[in-house]
């Protein structure tokens, strides 16, 4: 399916002059996401509209060469990776914020919306968008949804699906189709506006959505809780959600993560404390205040060394800045990672939690967990180099053994991160062989020619027209 001549100059005329290369440098810099995995793509073409995107998918069945939507190349899982060859399409053209309707509590917008962007945009309206991804500050909304992203706040209000409520996309065919309603309610047919968000650019390309808004907090409060062991975190954590109390966020770090973010960022963390669990309320004033005091009164109880208000902006700032750079602050361990992020139901938290410590001791290697306690999403990591064989094959068994657990556990081996190449070779461990059959069944029907986003959810080796 390699590109010819004529096909680049028509992608030329599609996108217009300026907005398509073939470039090596160029390549390079659309060749690899999060995972640090490269793939070479043959070009990268940077669409305007709905129409250039319509019309350059239609010329990919016509000519047969792969096409790979992106958005800021900040996925876990290897989803916009041209694994393939062919066309990354770039979609940071489709970046504006369409209406946002207050009196409605929706927005309209194009997927190239950096996350972060958008948060600050509705907040100016008084109005909230929850979904909250570590990667907000750079990540895009189209990414957001392809992946169904989750984030600290996903304890109490949700992950990305539950805020969409209607989208424009193409198909892999070239055809355009809207999903979805602008009301909270709507049941006519089946809803392919779920069935869209998720599917990690394989069915179709987002070029616009609807997204549903809440009302702003009034007030927001935030502790940092600290406790010698991460045992004792990890039972806290359970213990806040069998009183009945939903924090909006209840995130954690293990020693590793906490020492390594410390030499990162020089902030004061509590390098020698065996966890740190950042918990946020939110509300009105009043009733904000009360729940952290009945949170600072069950963390002592089950043995915090240390609780710690954040009193001001820049204080809560500077504890959610150590939460976010823990990802890349791990890498002064070592140079590579293998990162997972599993999630078990929030009661079994402190299993998981013992599961990893004895991996860690049994492999020797250095591990590191943090992430969404609240609601079970754990990231587990494991810092190596991988040219040592011997413990990149040990660190592999440690996979292994981490996702059969948490499914033992009943839970699931990605909370948030897909499945893309680098989680496909376990998907049969979660999902029963006729399961597997009716995806593939839709992925056909969707994308009879197997030009989207192609080798990403399913083996490497299965395609549409099999």
């Amino acid at each position: 399916m390699a590109l010819s001549k004529s096909t680049i100059k028509t992608l030329g005329r599609i996108v217009g002059t300026g907005h398509i290369t073939t470039e090596k440098e160029d390549l390079v810099c659309y060749s690899y996401d999060a995972t640090r995995r490269m793939h070479i793509p043959e070009a990268v073409v940077f669409p305007k509209n709905t129409t250039d995107i319509s019309a350059i998918l239609k010329l990919a069945n016509t000519d047969k060469f792969f096409v790979v939507p992106r958005g800021a190349g900040s996925g876990m899982t290897g989803g916009s990776l041209p694994v393939r060859g062919g066309v990354v399409l770039v979609l940071k053209r489709l970046n504006q914020i369409i209406d946002i309707d207050r009196e409605n509590f929706i927005a309209r917008v194009q997927p190239g919306v950096v996350t972060g962007h958008f948060h600050k945009a509705v907040e100016k309206e008084s109005l909230f968008y929850p979904p909250d991804p570590a990667s907000s500050d750079f990540s895009t909304l189209g990414g957001n949804l392809a992946e169904c992203a989750g984030g600290p706040r996903a304890v109490k209000y949700g992950v990305t699906r539950d805020y969409v409520l209607g989208l424009e996309a193409v198909i892999p065919t070239g055809e355009i189709i809207k999903t979805g309603v602008k009301t909270v309610k709507g049941v006519v047919g089946y809803d392919l506006t779920r069935l869209l968000v998720g599917s990690e650019g394989t069915l179709g390309i987002i070029t616009e959505m609807t997204l549903r808004l809440l009302p702003l907090p009034e007030a927001v409060n935030t502790i940092a809780v600290v406790f010698e062991q991460m045992e004792k975190a990890a039972q806290t954590v359970s213990e806040i959600i069998k009183r009945g109390i939903i924090p909006r966020t209840i995130e954690y770090m293990d020693n590793a993560s906490i020492r390594c973010t410390e030499s990162f960022l020089n902030i004061g963390l509590p390098v020698d404390a065996g966890a740190m669990l950042l918990i946020e309320v939110d509300g009105k004033a009043g009733e904000t205040v009360k729940e952290i005091d009945r949170l600072k009164t069950l963390c002592r109880e089950r043995g915090a060394r240390d609780i710690k208000t954040a009193d001001t902006p820049a204080e809560r700032m500077d504890l959610w800045k150590a939460r976010k750079s823990i990802s890349p602050a791990l890498y002064k361990y070592a140079p590579d990672k293998i990162n997972e992020d599993i999630v078990v139901p929030r009661s079994r938290i402190p299993d998981m939690v013992g599961k990893i410590a004895e991996l860690k001791k049994k492999t020797g290697l250095t591990m590191a967990s943090f992430g969404h306690a609240g609601d079970g999403n754990i990231h587990f990591n494991i810092m190596l180099d991988k040219r040592n064989s011997d413990d990149l094959k040990k660190a592999e068994q440690a996979v292994l053994s981490v996702f059969d657990y948490a499914l033992e556990l009943g839970g699931t081996i990605s909370g948030e991160h897909g499945i893309g190449i680098t989680k496909s070779p376990y998907i049969k461990k979660e999902v029963g062989e006729v399961e597997l059959s009716l995806m593939k069944k839709i992925k056909h029907a969707f994308d009879p020619n197997g030009i989207l986003n192609p080798g990403k959810l399913f083996p490497a080796d299965w395609h549409p027209n099999k």
